[in-house]
């Protein structure tokens, strides 16, 4: 009985210290609000991307906000980046994909310019394209959030990805053998056949 009651009482107090420098951290972080505020439109813009929802990211951005999506291809304002989504994602007939999914995450915290903050991280995306199967990519993306009458709204979001090394490349890397490895395949073919007629032919004219 005395051993359990000491380890309630260790329970507590180790409960009471944490939850003392969780105050001591919040006030020694004067940004603690801003830091609260902005997780929560980092929550709703990935949100917004796996429940193919472009007004649930919008929202989050303000109204010249400009967006850098992978292709390289910008949008500036709300019209523009609902636009290039619906052109992408969208519901029409000529839409490149069905579906995009990620799980993105934050590299470190946000770096505070007054009531500028800037962020950024990484991504681990899956397209779903209309004419062919699913790809999956690794991404990195940067924000620029500014505080507008009082309110955090993304000005800038910018999304890449490794040009030199990624899922796409590897695939064209691997249809690229497999043709070589068809044409290696089709010449020796070839080569046979004629050596045959050749030799047919010489028959022949003996």
């Amino acid at each position: 009985m005395k051993t359990a009651l000491s380890w309630i009482a260790a329970m507590l107090l180790l409960c009471m210290a944490g939850s003392v420098a969780g105050i001591a951290s919040a006030a020694d972080d004067p940004r603690a609000e801003d830091r609260k505020q902005l997780l929560k439109i980092f929550a709703e813009i990935e949100g917004g991307i796996n429940d193919q929802n472009i007004d649930r990211m919008v929202a989050q951005m303000d109204e010249n906000a400009t967006v850098v999506w992978l292709n390289a291809e910008a949008s500036r304002g709300h019209k523009e980046i609902r636009a290039y989504y619906n052109r992408m994602v969208g519901k029409g007939g000529d839409v490149i994909l069905s579906k995009y999914l990620t799980k993105a995450k934050v590299a470190a915290p946000a770096r505070f310019f007054g009531d500028i903050a800037v962020a950024d991280g990484a991504m681990a995306d899956e397209f779903f394209p209309i004419k062919r199967d699913k790809f999956t990519l690794d991404s990195n993306w940067s924000v620029t959030c500014a505080k507008i009458n009082g309110q955090w709204k993304v000005v800038h979001l910018h999304l890449s990805a490794n040009v030199f090394n990624n899922n796409l490349l590897d695939e064209v890397k691997q249809m690229v053998w497999y043709a070589a490895g068809g044409g290696l395949l089709a010449g020796l073919v070839l080569m046979f056949a004629v050596m045959r007629l050749t030799g047919r032919s010489s028959r022949a004219a003996g």
